[in-house]
């Protein structure tokens, strides 16, 4: 047992990245699509690449978004409205108007006169409310049909033209009046209707929109079918129009049909072999050419990480809407990587992650090819990120590599320039946009990884900072050394092709431990007074040798990264000190 916990710790390092490795790929797959995939590529307007196709079941002809749309808004424009209608209003007009028309008209009118006048101001009302009155003015074309309920049953139907509005009463009176040859008297009753005419039809607007949302609910999604065994599509055919469409259904039934516990995980396991063999690639990569990153298990889970970040971020894009996927910054992993690591790593691991949101993404070949050139020209360009024009300017030059790329399979695809969606565009450029965003983004990594970038080491090579402004004042000759030591490391590193920013850092950092006990050492001893004269050989020595910890001390307390310490630590090797 205890030889088997010996191993256990002694393989720890290799333990995590296995564990790490199972996790990434769950994480990945449970991201992915659970259907399977359309084994057929096409494309409308081009010929059929494969042989002959067939329909392997029988499935329905989907309607296209067009046809859905152009149906629905036929249905809405031409909706019944409903009205609710107050029975009792039109008595109540007729009882108030025999008052009121007595009133209005004196008796000294010949008996016959005022027996027509009062008829026409019944047939007036009869006319107003054949229909019915409204109580607002709504804007709807007159032949829009129209029924009127009372209570929940119809009891008439018609056009938006029957009904009475307020404008139109006055010409209705006229209507009635000029046809009975009375109208001189069009003055009176428009004064005498003005107060009578009382509103009894009000707009249903709940029960109208439920009928309507009834008749949307039942429109059929597809038109016709294909049974199994049809011919679909032969070998050279253009796909175009109702070929087109019965692939796209095709397609459509092919990746949502519901799939059996068996078949699911199968899928399943395909999904995982194809994801563990990119991310096991990965790790031999890292083994083989990146041994410091593959043993450093921070290193590892941080890759694996912005891997996992950038499918998390992309498969949520696709799933609230496909066409957005161009937003992604998919460029920034591979600016991150060589930021903190180099280019060769960045690109390696920018290829793996695209091949896997092939997966994920509609038109996946034109995906992939736009996001392995995006990524190369991101490594080819970006240098030095710590000067910001280079960023700015290198995210232009990936922006318009976007564009020219698509603009290129545009018009593969389409044979013209035409149709083509300018908005694209847009995306590509908020797409240069949101890559700027790795600025910030690699400070927080530091932060949070204990990594360091070439801008943190921008800021630590600043002598005015704290602690070497602090080392200048204590140990000026220590100072100055550094200083030497820093401008011979940074220019052997430029021969070599080496980090040289880092190896400034380090060089500037590595002796900051002297300043515990400046004047022990002879660079900081002006006045000539030697203290190791008093002092024993083992004593001297220990003092000597003692600054390498006072440095990873006073490091640590500093919060300096961890690649800075290292030069404090082992900048005297291994051998013994000699004087």
């Amino acid at each position: 047992m205890k030889d088997f916990i010996n191993r256990l710790y002694r393989n720890h390092s290799l333990i995590y990245k296995g564990l790490l490795f199972i996790c990434t790929t769950l994480l990945i797959v449970y991201l992915f699509p659970k259907s399977g995939k359309f084994k057929y590529n096409f494309e409308k307007g081009k010929p059929w690449q494969s042989e002959n196709l067939y329909a392997p079941f029988d499935f329905a002809i989907k309607k296209t978004d067009a046809e859905i749309v152009e149906e629905k808004r036929t249905l809405v424009e031409n909706s019944t409205l409903y009205f609710d209608l107050d029975n009792t209003i039109e008595a109540s007009v007729k009882k108030e108007f025999e008052i009121a028309f007595k009133t209005q008209f004196s008796d000294s009118l010949k008996r016959s006169l005022f027996n027509k006048l009062e008829h026409s101001g019944e047939e007036i009302i009869s006319e107003l409310y054949e229909f019915g009155v409204l109580s607002e003015n709504y804007n709807y074309p007159e032949e829009r049909s129209i029924a009127i309920l009372v209570g929940r049953e119809k009891v008439k139907d018609g056009f938006f033209s029957n009904l009475v509005t307020q404008e139109r009463v006055t010409p209705m009176i006229s209507k009635v009046l000029k046809k009975d040859e009375l109208l001189e008297f069009k003055t009176e009753f428009v004064a005498l209707f003005f107060d009578l005419i009382k509103p009894n039809l009000s707009f249903d607007k709940a029960f109208t929109d439920r009928v309507l949302q009834g008749d949307l609910d039942k429109i059929a999604y597809t038109r016709g079918s294909v049974a199994r065994g049809t011919l679909i599509v032969s070998k050279g055919e253009v796909v175009e129009g109702n070929k087109f469409q019965e692939l796209k259904s095709l397609q459509s039934e092919y990746e949502s049909q519901v799939w059996n516990e068996a078949n699911y995980n199968w899928v399943i396991f395909a999904y995982t072999l194809l994801v563990s063999l990119a991310l096991l690639m990965l790790l031999l990569f890292l083994r083989k050419y990146r041994v410091e990153v593959f043993e450093n298990n921070t290193k590892v889970t941080f890759i694996f990480f912005n891997i996992s970040l950038i499918i998390l971020i992309s498969t949520l894009v696709v799933n609230y809407n496909s066409q957005y996927i161009y937003i992604v910054p998919i460029c920034i992993l591979p600016l991150i990587f060589k930021a903190f690591f180099d280019a060769r790593l960045g690109l390696f691991s920018h290829v793996l992650t695209v091949l896997l949101l092939g997966f994920i993404v509609p038109n996946s070949y034109e995906y992939m090819f736009l996001q392995i050139i995006a990524g190369i020209v991101t490594i080819l360009t970006v240098s030095e990120l710590y000067k910001r024009a280079n960023l700015f300017i290198s995210v232009g030059q990936i922006t318009l590599i976007y564009i020219i790329a698509y603009f290129a399979f545009f018009v593969i695809h389409e044979g013209s320039v035409d149709t083509l969606k300018w908005e694209t565009f847009i995306w590509f450029i908020l797409c240069g946009l949101a890559t700027l965003f790795v600025q910030p983004l690699i400070y927080a990594y530091e932060k949070l990884f204990g990594l360091v970038s070439d801008v943190s080491l921008l800021e630590l090579s600043d002598t005015n900072s704290k602690l070497l402004k602090e080392l200048a004042n204590r140990a000026p000759g220590t100072f100055h050394h550094s200083l030497n030591v820093a401008n011979l490391a940074e220019s052997s590193a430029n021969e070599i092709g080496a980090n040289a920013m880092l190896a400034r850092v380090g060089a500037l950092y590595h002796d900051i431990g002297k300043m515990k006990h400046p004047t022990y050492y002879t660079e900081n001893q002006s006045t000539g007074i030697n203290p190791h004269d008093e002092l024993s050989s083992k004593e001297s020595a220990r003092i000597i040798t003692n600054h390498v910890i006072k440095g990873v001390e006073i490091a640590r307390k500093n919060n300096l990264p961890d690649r800075v310490i290292d030069f404090i630590r082992t900048h005297h090797g291994t051998s013994v000190v000699y004087y």
